[in-house]
């Protein structure tokens, strides 16, 4: 498919505004709402990976792992601000409401970026920075310039960048990658389209608008609706693939079992709610689901290992 989005003068235009950032808007521009479930996975990878904790080894480790997630945001939201700008949910982001230019956004995310890496290279190993490094090159280059406006996939494919942290993580603590970590991993890549289809369901007119060519756009809201279902049903044996093999404890595996169990309900809902106030709430209460389960999830299997 070809880029549909705006053309590059919109985004190049927002480098010639005057500047009136505040700290404030830098912080913005780190996408910290996202960014922090991100951290927070990351975070949980090195706790489960086996190692001798070292609290300020590990607390920079994270710390660089943070400025790298934060990098990828700002750097996608410098080349999307021309879509940014004629989406209600993102318009008051700092570069399309004119108070952080493009240019001073794609030095920051590319200083942020650069700093990142090294620091998590001196800090932790060179091959969890490399993995750094390549979660931010996904993120920026693979997913927002490339997939995201050129095909429905762009979720799909693009997700693995969100669902990379926690092997990162891992990596930060041990220097090497295993099978829990890897487990850990599908189970974000699978959960990230179902999670994301029900905010371009909510959210379709403004990718509509923007030409972005997001699932309910191009296939349709009944098809999206579809998919979420189908996805929800795969996310669940995934998520207990790592206490079924006994590489998570019974915390985890409830979590996982109920909780994926009342997701695939909440995807049901979806699938079955399709009109009005009440296909909207249906979108809605799964998307903030997804959130807390996700987040449950990770937190009961740290929890397992902290208190073991």
């Amino acid at each position: 498919m070809t880029d549909i989005g705006l053309s590059s003068p919109a985004r190049l235009s927002t480098a010639t505004r005057l500047s009136t950032a505040t700290p404030g808007d830098y912080f913005a521009l780190l996408k910290p709402r996202v960014m922090s479930l991100v951290v927070f996975t990351a975070l949980v990878g090195m706790i489960v990976a086996p190692h001798a904790a070292h609290p300020l080894i590990d607390a920079v480790s994270v710390f660089a792992i943070a400025l790298g997630a934060g990098a990828s945001g700002a750097l996608n939201q410098w080349w999307d601000a021309d879509i940014d700008a004629v989406m209600s949910r993102t318009k008051n982001r700092p570069i399309p409401a004119g108070r952080i230019t493009a240019d001073q956004a794609l030095a920051f995310g590319m200083v942020l970026s650069v700093g990142s890496v090294l620091l998590l290279g001196l800090s932790a190993n060179w091959f969890a920075a490399f993995l750094l490094a390549f979660t931010i090159f996904y993120y920026v280059v693979v997913y927002s310039m490339w997939l995201k406006r050129r095909t429905v996939e762009n979720i799909v494919i693009g997700g693995a960048a969100g669902a990379l942290p926690p092997v990162v993580g891992w990596a930060a603590a041990t220097g090497s990658i295993a099978l829990l970590p890897v487990l850990l991993f599908a189970v974000i890549f699978f959960w990230t389209p179902p999670h994301f289809w029900a905010l371009a369901l909510l959210k379709s007119e403004d990718y509509m608008r923007a030409g972005v060519p997001m699932l309910p756009v191009v296939a349709g809201t009944a098809a999206t609706r579809r998919r979420i279902l189908a996805y929800a049903v795969l996310m669940l044996p995934v998520s207990l693939a790592p206490f079924a093999l006994g590489l998570a404890g019974l915390a985890y595996g409830l979590v996982a079992g109920i909780g994926g169990a009342l997701f695939v309900g909440l995807a049901a809902l979806v699938f079955t709610r399709r009109e009005g106030a009440a296909g909207r709430q249906a979108c809605g209460r799964l998307f903030a689901f997804s959130i807390l389960w996700l987040a449950a999830l990770f937190a009961a299997i740290a929890a397992e290992r902290l208190f073991a």
